[in-house]
């Protein structure tokens, strides 16, 4: 079992000083968050200025939480909605043209439940070009959303997930393609076993 007094920050775990790390938190808090919702290139800069890898025309809505702006890489196009987190203890990397939906919380920390110390650990998580994790998911450290995949709302994800697959449940699991030949729209079908659409 673990006794917090033990515990310690590993040297180097956060990439910057605790000084560097309170001014972003700063800034967070008052510059990032009570910018408008229009203010998308404001956010970028921000982010930017900070040491995160935004691409042209990303969307990051004010409410979206960002711990370490320095391990976050996003390609060109992509959204990230209201009230997103994204813990990146360690690296979060998303591709182009894809879609982090509200309240989804992507997390790349974690704890050693076995040590007394309760050691700290991060593992990088990729959501690659054009996947859509939609609301309210929850993807644990070291996931690779692959291209094209769909993660259904309120799923957890705790291992990686095939490109061009809807994926759902607690765990996430593939269910079907996102295109298929037989119907091109998957995503205006029922979820399984209910009459709501996506």
């Amino acid at each position: 079992m673990q006794r917090l007094d033990n515990f310690k920050l590993p040297e180097g775990f956060r990439c910057r000083t605790a000084l560097f790390v309170q001014i972003w938190w700063f800034v967070q808090t008052f510059l990032f968050r009570p910018s408008p919702q229009f203010a998308y290139s404001w956010r970028r800069f921000l982010l930017r200025l900070f040491g995160a890898k935004i691409g042209k025309n990303v969307i990051i809505r004010p409410s979206a939480t960002i711990t370490y702006p320095w391990n976050l890489t996003i390609g060109d196009f992509s959204w990230v909605g209201d009230d997103v987190v994204l813990y990146n203890l360690g690296p979060i990397e998303i591709g182009s043209n894809a879609v982090v939906s509200q309240r989804s919380y992507l997390c790349t920390g974690s704890h050693d439940y076995k040590s007394e110390a309760f050691d700290i650990h991060a593992e990088k998580i990729v959501v690659k070009d054009k996947a859509w994790i939609a609301t309210d998911v929850f993807v644990a450290p070291g996931v690779v959303v692959n291209e094209g995949a769909v993660v259904g709302a309120r799923s957890s994800v705790f291992e990686d997930m095939p490109a061009n697959m809807i994926c759902v449940g607690y765990p996430a699991k593939p269910i079907k393609p996102r295109m298929d030949d037989e119907d091109s729209n998957v995503l205006a079908e029922p979820l399984p076993g209910t009459d709501r659409h996506w």
